[in-house]
């Protein structure tokens, strides 16, 4: 595989793919802290509503399963150029969507179309010094992370003072800046898969196949982020009713919260390159374990909901960070493919996390919500420390 520019990964190249990392992922979260509003505004219920998340996190699944394989087989500047343009006009059907299901229908293709973060990724691993990649990923995924909890409290901000609609209307405007930068910034690097877009598609399941530990980071990935996914879809719920009475804003400020969980990123990943990443990943879910822990004994309190909230994104983020810097090293030459193995799983994950804690919201409420992240958490602990001494031995 040969770039058009040099192959090295400069510090502007590394702070531009992180600044569109962080502004295109922040899309998919944008309606969380909103779903109360979208729901008086729609005269639908919170769980009703909490299924315009779940579309978005489809249509990512979606998205990561049918676009970013593209990037092996297309150059890939050229592939995030044209997807930005689609995530303009859906940010925008979405901005002025009249009905429910026009909002759930362009929702779902926000989810769609904001998959730039997962070209960008493969695309430093590929561009980056392997003995740094873990580090270099790790400072990209840090502005992801970063995307991802800001995105709330933004647009919780936002949504209490201008109305729902006016994020949606800023964040069309924020894709603009971001096709500029990639434009102008990022290098054009040439696809090496020669085979046409069937057989490209069939060799994820050749991968999935060949590769124990894919397999294994897919499923740690995917039930880690249903907890995650749980944890912030219901979260705006639990701050509406005593004692908090809180409204949006509230709720996206705990996202600031979990910046801490973002600026731990940059830390594993470092550590990624050095220690033994089966090691540390039993730690970082021994921490997504104790924090539903503490959720359920302790969040009807403020100081129970933040040590909570920090202990949870730790743990989450650092496991996803300890996964990719896993899988990128596995083949080069299909790191978007191994990408989409990952990221399908991920995401399906979440999804999956989310439309069970709006469900089950209904009926047992915040305790509910707490024994889906404890039972999913005890999960994935066993089947990593099962599955990693295999992988070991």
């Amino acid at each position: 595989m040969h770039t058009t520019a040099s192959n090295k990964l400069t510090n502007t190249i590394l702070w531009t793919m992180t600044l569109a990392t962080g502004f295109v992922v922040a899309n998919i979260y944008y309606n969380q802290p909103l779903l109360g509003d979208i729901a008086q505004a729609f005269g639908i219920t919170n769980g009703q509503a909490g299924q315009i998340a779940m579309f978005t996190q489809l249509g990512y699944a979606a998205g990561l399963l049918l676009i970013v394989p593209l990037a092996d087989m297309f150059k890939r500047k050229r592939l995030m150029l044209i997807d930005l343009a689609f995530v303009f006009i859906a940010l925008l059907m979405v901005a002025s969507a009249k009905s429910f299901w026009i909002l759930a229908g362009a929702s779902f293709l926000v989810g769609v179309t904001s998959i730039v973060p997962q070209i960008l990724l493969p695309l430093a691993a590929h561009l980056a010094n392997p003995e740094e990649r873990g580090k270099k990923i790790g400072f990209i995924m840090s502005g992801l992370l970063i995307g991802i909890l800001l995105s709330r409290t933004v647009s919780g901000f936002v949504g209490e003072h201008f109305g729902w609609r006016a994020m949606f209307y800023i964040a069309a405007a924020l894709m603009m800046v971001m096709w500029l930068l990639i434009a102008f910034v990022v290098p054009e690097v040439e696809p090496q898969h020669s085979g046409n877009y069937k057989s490209l598609m069939q060799s994820l399941v050749t991968l999935i196949k060949q590769e124990p530990e894919l397999r294994l980071a897919a499923l740690r990935g995917a039930l880690c982020f249903a907890c995650f996914s749980a944890f912030w879809t219901t979260l705006v719920f639990l701050l509406r009713e005593p004692p908090f009475n809180e409204g949006s804003a509230v709720a996206g400020a705990f996202g600031l919260i979990g910046a801490f969980g973002a600026l731990a990123a940059s830390l594993i990943g470092r550590l990624s390159d050095k220690a033994n990443p089966y090691r540390l990943i039993t730690y970082t879910l021994l921490m997504l374990l104790v924090s539903f822990v503490i959720f359920m004994f302790f969040g009807k309190s403020i100081i129970g909901l933040v040590i909570g909230v920090i202990l949870m994104d730790m743990g989450v983020q650092a496991t996803h960070i300890s996964n990719q810097a896993i899988i990128f090293g596995l083949n080069p030459s299909a790191r978007n493919r191994i990408n989409t193995v990952y990221m399908v799983s991920y995401f399906a994950g979440g999804s999956a996390g989310t439309f069970f804690a709006a469900k089950i919201w209904g009926v047992y409420h915040w305790q509910g919500v707490c024994a889906i992240g404890i039972i999913l958490s005890v999960i994935v602990l066993l089947v990593h420390l099962s599955s990693s001494k295999k992988l070991t031995a």
